[in-house]
């Protein structure tokens, strides 16, 4: 009977562990960094992890991930704060479950080999290695994760790198003080991935309301329609931006269809209207049928 509770307590923990790490993704806000996940105070006890403890994170399609682990107790319990970077890498989109797990096997590396990518490195002159790397991993004992692109900016440029290998071959590792980077090697020629300098949520800034509100009308709607079908309530079709120009209405549609996954298209009143007959019509056809319309200097996005 003892023998039977005690089966019982190790499986109620250990399904209790299994339903905590399942968290929802959300924007980091107080920390930016590449390589840090922030997580309640609470949650990283539930899950025995603690403060500076490496984290293997799974999302979708297999991709995973390696973070350094901070609390946070602006954090809800159930949600997990990382940067535009980490979600790429992982595949998935503010409000999407992903699982956290502890690396106890996480160890400090003997060299890696990292390179820049192709269409982020043009025009530029001088040592990578002494501008964006060394700055970027000098005492910072950083987690990285085999084929992991990571975004670093210095020299009045942002410079995307892959890692391409660890040495010992293992997934991921800490670069250490003594971890040789090996950047030599032509730059990679960007494939499926997405580039991480996109705009996005992170980088609108002072318009938490306005933000929260288009996000509630525009995201929930692409990514969760269920949600309207099973309240039996249409979702909103569409919305109207409106103010002087500078304000931040393309810049914040900008920000939802990348962190959606929506189509943009961006069409300037100038790019349609012309003089000659029948061009006006004909650029307007090549706008993908596009329209946006109103008074002169009304300021609209749509």
């Amino acid at each position: 009977t003892q023998r039977i509770e005690q089966t019982e307590a190790m499986a109620s923990t250990a399904a209790s562990k299994k339903a905590a790490n399942r968290l929802v993704v959300e924007e980091a806000t107080t920390n930016d960094d590449n390589s840090v996940c922030n997580v309640h105070h609470d949650t990283m006890e539930k899950l025995s992890i603690y403060k500076g403890d490496i984290v293997l994170l799974k999302g979708k399609r297999r991709h995973n991930t390696v973070c350094m682990a901070l609390p946070d107790d602006t954090c809800e319990g159930h949600k997990l704060r990382i940067n535009k970077v980490a979600r790429s890498n992982l595949r998935v989109r503010i409000a999407d479950v992903m699982s956290e797990h502890l690396c106890h096997d996480a160890k400090f590396s003997r060299r890696v080999h990292i390179l820049p990518l192709d269409d982020t490195v043009e025009g530029i002159a001088g040592n990578l290695f002494d501008v964006y790397l060394k700055p970027y991993f000098v005492d910072a004992y950083r987690p990285v994760h085999k084929g992991d692109l990571f975004l670093v900016r210095g020299g009045m440029r942002s410079v995307e790198f892959k890692v391409m290998e660890i040495d010992p071959a293992v997934e991921y590792c800490i670069v250490a003080a003594d971890t040789e980077i090996f950047c030599e090697g032509e730059p990679v020629k960007r494939e499926d991935e997405e580039r991480l300098d996109d705009i996005g949520y992170d980088d609108v800034g002072g318009m938490g309301k306005p933000l929260t509100l288009i996000r509630e009308l525009v995201e929930l709607p692409l990514r969760h329609p269920q949600i309207f079908k099973s309240i039996g309530v249409k979702p909103p079709k569409g919305i109207h931006l409106y103010g002087p120009p500078g304000s931040g209405k393309t810049l914040i549609a900008r920000a939802v269809a990348n962190e959606t996954g929506a189509f943009f298209f961006l069409i300037n009143g100038p790019e349609i209207m012309s003089k000659m007959v029948g061009e006006s019509e004909s650029n307007l056809r090549k706008s993908k049928g596009v329209l946006f319309y109103g008074p002169p200097r009304c300021g609209k996005t749509l």
